[in-house]
């Protein structure tokens, strides 16, 4: 019997990206971003060689396993940088910090101890890197790489005369060779690519182009490129046409990330200003908050950020991050780079304990814990839903 289930979960896994594990104090399930975003493409499809190239490179075989030469050479370099280093006490706000981290801890070993403790699941993790679309005709997304061509465009003289191309496809059965399906298009529209609300009303996905580059809208979605002081503009007209779900990923101070020059950051007060009161939905909306581990930041969230706009705290969703092979991406207890990160949840306008928004996204308004493989730096899993997402 458990043989069959375990046999129908994978299955289930294979086809929707989600893998729940049933054996935890917490809601914890083990995601794959490439099927969860493939679900809603019909005609192109996220590579997952391509997502997970981070953790899934020439070095691995094909089992997931490090080949014999590259263990050596890793061996070689961990006993390389094996010193003993000087123990610096942790000042007030760090001590408040890994006092936070403790009581969460015992969640997440659980979580991965069950990620550990299934084999035949870890078996298929380790092959996630393969072709996951059994549909031929449906053409490869590139992921990332272009952001910093929209930062850097967005800022010039000439930002408001950037155009982007959307191409519709043909009406369904319009299309006289019907096995030709991602080049033939019927209709173009030419729109402003920079503050100006660019629009895919459609039930399909469209390809769009901006300066020869190709890009995917989702189907009935549309997307805002602008500075973020512009985003009174979202705010709509009529309250009940506001936003269910709101998603915020905000570039927090963090010094790693500006030396790294992986993007740009803006003080932490500047969030105060977004207007998440009026963007939210007259009968309640969910608002779920990226942020990092850093106590500081949690405490002006807490005290500051959440009360300004309006938003009443619920739950948390801790995203843990794994190896192709289900280890920890670091030791869960390294202070400066825990393999963790933190989205908030809270809710605003709606009446009650949020408990209802929540649940229209099949969930409940509780601590979960989500395991992933990470793709890119700071990209996240998807979350349920049409989110606005700033």
């Amino acid at each position: 019997m458990a043989e069959s289930e375990t046999k129908d979960q994978l299955t289930a896994f294979l086809q929707s990206g989600i893998y729940r594990f049933s054996n935890s104090a917490v809601p914890v399930v083990f995601m794959d971003p490439v099927r969860v975003l493939n679900r809603s493409y019909s005609r192109v499809r996220v590579s997952p060689s391509t997502y997970y190239s981070r953790f899934f490179n020439s070095n691995v075989a094909a089992d997931g396993v490090l080949r014999e030469t590259e263990l050596s050479s890793s061996s070689k370099k961990r006993k390389r940088k094996r010193k003993e280093k000087k123990s610096i006490p942790l000042n007030e706000r760090e001590q408040a910090a890994d006092q936070r981290h403790q009581q969460i801890r015992p969640l997440l070993l659980k979580a991965h101890e069950c990620l550990i403790g299934a084999p035949e699941f870890l078996g298929v993790l380790r092959s996630l890197s393969g072709d996951s679309s059994s549909t031929a005709e449906r053409r490869e997304l590139t992921v990332g790489g272009t952001e910093p061509l929209f930062l850097e465009l967005g800022k010039v003289w000439q930002a408001p005369l950037y155009d982007i191309t959307i191409n519709f496809p043909r009406p369904c059965g319009s299309n006289e060779n019907e096995g030709d399906i991602v080049d033939q298009w019927c209709a173009q529209r030419v729109v402003p690519v920079f503050d100006n609300l660019v629009v895919n009303e459609i039930g399909d996905e469209v390809e769009a182009e901006f300066l020869s580059r190709k890009y995917v809208i989702p189907r009935q979605s549309c997307l805002y490129m602008s500075d973020l002081g512009k985003i009174h503009n979202l705010i709509p007209a009529d309250p009940g046409s506001g936003f269910n779900l709101i998603l915020i990923d905000p570039p927090w101070e963090n010094a790693s990330a500006h030396q790294k020059l992986k993007y740009p950051t803006l003080p932490n007060r500047y969030f105060l200003s977004l207007p998440i009161k009026k963007l939210a939905h007259s009968d309640g909306a969910l608002v779920g908050l990226w942020v990092t581990n850093r106590e500081r930041l949690r405490n002006f969230v807490e005290e500051e950020l959440f009360p300004s706009w309006g938003v009443t705290y619920a739950a948390s969703l801790f995203w843990l991050k794994v190896k192709a092979d289900g280890s920890l991406t670091s030791d869960l207890d390294l202070f400066h780079h825990r393999p963790y990160e933190c989205l908030l949840l809270g809710y605003c306008n709606g009446k009650g304990d949020g408990s209802e928004l929540l649940s229209g996204m099949g969930g409940t308004m509780e601590d979960q814990i989500v395991i992933s493989i990470p793709g890119d730096y700071s990209r996240k899993p998807p979350v349920g839903g049409k989110p606005l997402v700033v």
